[in-house]
């Protein structure tokens, strides 16, 4: 992916920015240095929720004053310069010693991190308190660069340019900061640092407060990226939309070619029998999905309940709908080769022999012995392998690049039970999937669970997630019934906001979606041509 632009400028250009009212701009400053001062201001007062919330004054005092500053090239000073007054003037109004008291552990608990917030447990409430009471032994000088050594991904050269200083003096302060610490609380002092570095939240949550401060004397647009983030919203929900009705159209093409390869009348009636079972399951579960959402809006205070049994109910369908269809599936290859046995003369046709061509495609073209395209059009028998090539279909269908069929496992994958990293189908998990029930990285469907979540009806994030209905998540939610440390908040919108959201996102999302139907139409119409009823004639 290219570098934004924003994100190699210099810090001149970007205050140049600032000023005439790009509020990227300011992002990209915040990004830039709230390591940096969230660990200065760390290392004068020893208080990790205060420090942040010194850093975050500095920010919001940068952006107040920011027409007011001669030389942009050293933007970076003068921030240093801000925040260390703050944490003085902070240190002198306490009138006491760095803060190590049980209100300021029980603070650091509600640090807004991308990590698990330092504090959560009796256990790290010790290991902050033995961190501060190992790092306020050493001097300042020796402390600053440890501190954001930590912080920077252990870069002497990230620390060096930060605190204006050569590469050597550098690792000689370290060295001796090292020494002064206790070799035996080191190591807790490293991973409480890394726990509480300053993240995409602590960025959202300047930037959301910018709005309320007046803006730099020469701004004159502020704002923009907030008024786009609506159409990501509009498109996201689209893609959700879409992702159910696929299902659907899934469904009914998936039962048109199964009628196809069906022989007996015993094998059609499970057809029909299995696709309304799955179907009506699938769609009982949108109905509850429905109803729940309509109580928890109706009854505010069951909310949070409504909200972990839609959690629950979704999970319990990813994991029993496709061990359901995985039995269902093996079931019906059972039938295939007991029809066979008991009824030979509806299958007495060439097209319907064991290894008809009409049944099976394998290319002759093989890449380290395993064929480029290998698609099997007849139902299987008990025996039968999965399908397995770069390029593969069938009931099972395991490709090294792609797949598609009733259980797809390939790195792009389509199916009704399909796992990869990018992932399409009914019930999906992958790094990127779209679905019914998708679960994963970035995961989009009626109902997802992943790191980002979108969701037409429930969703379930550990960064993000935004639904039509619940949305639950670590760090930001937004929809009717949202809870997460930032819901429906300023904050929640900076996070899920994209400020290249445009048409061509919609239209990229829409194609997604019914790209999955390609294949299966192409899957259905090859049935009906080389195993159809005029064929059989």
């Amino acid at each position: 992916m290219p570098m934004s632009p924003l994100a190699i400028a210099s810090d001149a250009e970007l205050v140049a920015a600032v000023l005439v009212g790009d509020r990227r701009a300011f992002q990209q400053i915040v990004e830039r240095y709230q390591r940096l001062l969230c660990s200065l201001a760390y290392s004068a007062i020893g208080d990790i929720a205060a420090s942040e919330d010194v850093a975050q004054e500095a920010f919001l005092e940068a952006w107040r004053r920011l027409a007011d500053l001669r030389e942009p090239a050293k933007l970076r000073s003068w921030l240093c310069t801000i925040v260390r007054f703050k944490a003085s003037r902070l240190r002198r109004s306490n009138r006491r010693e760095p803060v190590r008291d049980a209100e300021a552990l029980d603070a650091a608990a509600e640090i807004p991190s991308l990590e698990p917030a330092a504090g959560d447990t009796a256990a790290q409430k010790e290991e902050l308190a033995m961190m501060w009471d190992a790092l306020e032994r050493v001097p300042e000088s020796y402390r600053e660069p440890l501190i954001l050594f930590y912080r920077e991904h252990q870069s002497i050269e990230h620390v060096a340019v930060a605190l204006e200083l050569s590469e050597d003096t550098v690792k000689q302060r370290l060295s001796r900061g090292r020494k002064i610490l206790q070799e035996q609380v080191l190591a807790a002092v490293e991973t409480a640092l890394r726990r509480t570095t300053p993240g995409h939240v602590f960025t959202a949550g300047v930037l959301a407060l910018l709005p309320k401060m007046a803006t730099p004397a020469k701004a004159v647009a502020i704002g923009g990226a907030a008024a786009k983030g609506g159409v990501l919203a509009k498109s996201t929900a689209f893609a959700t939309m879409l992702a159910s009705l696929t299902g659907v159209a899934t469904a009914v093409v998936t039962l048109r070619a199964n009628l196809d390869q069906s022989r007996t009348p015993r094998e059609r009636r499970a057809v029909v029998k299995v696709t309304l079972i799955f179907f009506l399951s699938a769609a009982a579960f949108i109905v509850a999905e429905y109803l729940a959402r309509g109580a928890a809006l109706r009854w505010p205070a069951h909310a949070l309940a409504l909200a972990i049994g839609s959690q629950a109910l979704t999970l319990i369908m990813g994991i029993s709908w496709p061990l359901a269809l995985i039995v269902t599936m093996r079931r019906m290859r059972a039938l295939r080769s007991a029809e066979r046995r008991d009824r030979p003369e509806l299958f007495r046709n060439p097209i319907d022999h064991v290894g008809a061509a009409a049944g099976e495609y394998q290319s002759a073209t093989r890449w380290l012995g395993i064929p480029l395209v290998h698609v099997r059009f007849a139902s299987p028998g008990i025996d039968d392998p999965p399908v397995v090539a770069w390029f593969a279909a069938g009931d099972r269908a395991y490709g090294l690049i792609f797949a598609w069929g009733g259980c797809a496992i390939a790195p792009i994958s389509i199916g009704a039970i399909s796992f990869g990293l990018v992932t399409l189908g009914s019930f999906v998990a992958g790094g990127f999937a779209i679905g019914t029930v998708a679960i994963g990285g970035i995961v989009i469907g009626t109902a997802a669970i992943g790191v980002r979540a979108a969701a037409w009806v429930t969703a379930l994030g550990w960064h993000t997630a935004q639904s039509g209905g619940f949305a639950m998540a670590r760090d930001a939610a937004q929809g009717p019934i949202a809870f997460a440390r930032h819901a429906n908040d300023a904050v929640a919108h900076q996070l899920l906001a994209d400020p290249h959201a445009d048409r061509n996102q919609t239209v990229l999302l829409v194609a997604i979606a019914l790209a999955s139907l390609i294949p299966l139409v192409w899957y259905a119409r090859s049935v009906q041509q080389r195993l159809g009823q005029k064929r059989r004639r």
